[in-house]
């Protein structure tokens, strides 16, 4: 059996163009050996993820014009912003006035009017505010609203938040500079809906659930101190009446360290005089009314009941 011709180091980890003969130093037969990545056409790479949006935007890299960035649900995952579901193909926009890319596993757009990008893990992105404006049309109206959330909330590291990706203005701004198209219309419903402090989707629907039904607007992770001085944040809260709102996702089941610390978070609120609802998946879909009802009724009683 005849045996491969080492690799040359440097490819281990990158990406490269096929004529890019000079770099990989690799014949063509050696580059259709079973140890060499083929995601795109006219593109090798070695040793990629490409199962994780990073690597396969790694893998198309070399493959990118003058002026092209990532964009739409390619460049919101790799900002790491929240989808309904990650796309498998990669998300390229071209410059106003060029053509778009194409390709196997590539979906080409052409900006109608030039877009701010920035760098991200040194790849070129679309600037966060305009790709929530790309994925307007794409997404329902709870799902735009929870990208919107998820822009403007900074990761929080203890007590302290993180600066955000992008701010409330910021996404004003490029809302105004939207040209009118499809999504337009999602954009004007979900920006005023828009709020700084969610951590996860399901915390905003819950919130525009409670919302549309008619209910008092609750705070997302308001901070609350205990009498010990310990500070704990549920995800959503009515403060001045001492109702929460914990949301149980699949996490608490495979997570265990996050299970254990939600659950002391819940037990310290009760033990503090606060009512913590627990809410599931159910409870925004085939049990909403119920739900809805419960928390109607817990509003009516006379605080401190």
């Amino acid at each position: 059996m005849t045996r491969r011709a080492a690799l040359p180091a440097h490819l281990t980890g990158a990406a490269f163009r096929v004529r890019d003969r000079e770099f990989h130093q690799a014949s063509r037969n050696r580059l259709a050996a079973s140890d060499v990545q083929r995601a795109f056409t006219g593109a090798r790479s070695i040793d990629l993820d490409l199962d994780d949006v990073l690597g396969r935007c790694r893998a198309y890299e070399p493959l990118l014009r003058a002026g092209e960035v990532f964009s739409h649900g390619t460049a919101a995952s790799l900002l790491g912003l929240p989808l309904p579901e990650t796309p498998e193909s990669v998300h390229v926009l071209a410059a106003p006035g060029t053509t778009r890319a194409r390709g196997r596993g590539v979906i080409g757009h052409v900006a109608s009017v030039a877009l701010p990008s920035m760098l991200h893990d040194g790849l070129p992105v679309v600037a966060p505010a305009y790709v929530w404006c790309q994925l307007a049309a794409e997404l329902t109206l709870y799902d735009l609203v929870a990208l919107g959330d998820a822009i403007v909330t900074g990761p929080r590291r203890g007590q302290k938040r993180q600066p955000a990706i992008a701010t409330l203005g910021e996404l004003r701004a490029a809302a105004r500079r939207w040209p009118p198209r499809r999504g337009a219309a999602n954009i004007l419903a979900a920006l005023p809906r828009i709020r700084e402090g969610a951590e996860s989707p399901k915390e905003t629907h819950l919130r525009l659930t409670l919302v549309d039904a008619g209910l008092p607007e609750p705070v997302p992770n308001a901070p609350v101190r205990l009498p010990s001085g310990v500070v704990v944040h549920p995800d959503l809260s009515y403060p001045q009446r001492k109702i929460a709102f914990e949301y149980l996702g699949d996490i608490h089941r495979t997570d265990r360290r996050r299970w254990q610390d939600d659950l002391r978070r819940r037990r310290v609120l009760t033990s503090a005089g606060w009512h913590v609802i627990e809410v599931t998946a159910d409870d925004l879909g085939s049990n909403r009314g119920a739900f809805i009802d419960g928390v109607r009724d817990l509003l009516a009683r006379p605080v401190g009941s």
